[in-house]
């Protein structure tokens, strides 16, 4: 496959990773744009965090961190999601680009264990953007993401948290060394959404372990 090498390139390959097939309320579920998780995992790359390394997307869904970063030469990148459907497209997706260095489990993130090194996470868990969400829930992916001990996290979470959550880094040994910002797009795909499309402001913290 030939090699990208413009931050648009990426976003177009991004691009035809489809929506999650049959999204479930209770986890959240809402695919990261292309155009966000291309400008992401351009960054890591620009910082030395992909390509050569093993790479974690806990929580994938449909693959887009995964993917993207085995597009962009990961040693070995690895999606772990609870939902099956989600998986079952991410390797149908990654299959039709003939990706030998991605692989997909199916695992609630607080059971799964790799057994080996792990460079670089990414995750974009359930940030609470739901009125009736389950709080909290992005801390047990960071929990998570501590206890397998990679060099480098990348997490989203919801702005309005951001001090909080500088001071729970802090307070679990994880230095912060960028801070990233964007608009997040949540569609209307539940039945009780009363917009078409919604903006929600979010981070994404890049913290060295």
């Amino acid at each position: 496959m030939k090699k990208i090498t413009r931050k648009k390139h990426l976003e177009m390959r991004l691009q035809n990773i489809p929506s999650h097939p049959k999204p479930k309320v209770g986890l959240e579920q809402y695919t990261t744009p292309s155009i966000i998780a291309s400008d992401l995992i351009w960054n890591a790359f620009g910082l030395g965090d992909i390509e050569g390394k093993d790479v974690l997307d806990l929580g994938c869904g449909t693959g887009v961190f995964a993917i993207g970063s085995a597009l962009m030469g990961a040693h070995s990148s690895i999606g772990v999601d609870i939902d099956g459907d989600s998986i079952d497209l991410a390797i149908d997706v990654s299959g039709k680009l003939k990706l030998d260095n991605v692989d997909f489990i199916v695992s609630d993130i607080c059971d799964f264990n790799n057994g080996s090194n792990v460079d670089t996470v990414f995750q974009n868990p359930p940030f609470g953007s739901q009125k009736k969400a389950d709080k909290g829930q992005d801390l047990k992916f960071v929990k998570k993401a501590i206890e397998l001990g990679p060099d480098v996290l990348y997490s989203f979470h919801m702005a309005s948290t951001e001090d909080f959550l500088i001071k729970f880094y802090e307070d679990n040994a994880l230095e912060i060394s960028h801070i990233f910002r964007y608009d997040f797009p949540i569609p209307k795909i539940y039945d009780f959404h009363s917009r078409e499309n919604q903006n929600v402001s979010v981070i994404v913290l890049r913290a060295e372990l």
